[in-house]
């Protein structure tokens, strides 16, 4: 049986991983002034040439994003990153969950369902393992700097022994 209530660090660990091979790829299209992701569908020349930003800079933003994920899934685990208000890492693990949710669930649309720009139905995979090490990175820490509870407290009466 699992035992939901043990924290668990590699998910952190995988969830960097994956965030610095993102952060990788995206560098490697950056070079190249190229939007889309090595190995994933081709973006287009009339969309490319649509995109708000100049590519390389789009690309560079979104592998610094990969960085900075990486580093937030890091601190979930380290003791540096639990000098950091609980509060805080809360709202940024919550805005990471969403955008990961957000990307994750395009790719398995996409690679399962085929509605979207190409995404295969390995990419779908990717998807799901992403999404799952973000929300088991996410409930770990959660447990891991949850309060401890008062020794002896009744929680009926509130009195304490």
């Amino acid at each position: 049986m699992v035992d939901f209530d043990r924290p668990r660090r590699w998910p952190a660990y995988g969830m960097a991983l994956l965030l610095l091979g993102y952060a990788a790829g995206k560098a490697a299209f950056a070079l190249q002034a190229r939007l889309g992701f090595p190995g994933g569908p081709p973006v287009p020349a009339a969309e490319a040439a649509a995109y708000f930003l100049d590519p390389a800079f789009g690309q560079w933003l979104a592998s610094a994003s990969g960085v900075l994920g990486a580093c937030v899934a890091l601190a979930t685990v380290t003791s540096l990153g639990r000098r950091v208000s609980r509060a805080l890492m809360l709202v940024v693990l919550a805005v990471m969950t969403l955008a990961v949710l957000g990307g994750g669930g395009i790719m398995v649309l996409d690679g399962f369902i085929g509605m979207g720009v190409g995404w295969r139905w390995y990419h779908g995979i990717l998807g799901l393992v992403a999404i799952a090490l973000t929300v088991e990175m996410s409930r770990s820490y959660l447990v891991a700097t949850r309060p401890a509870r008062r020794r002896g407290a009744s929680a009926v009466s509130g009195a304490g022994g």
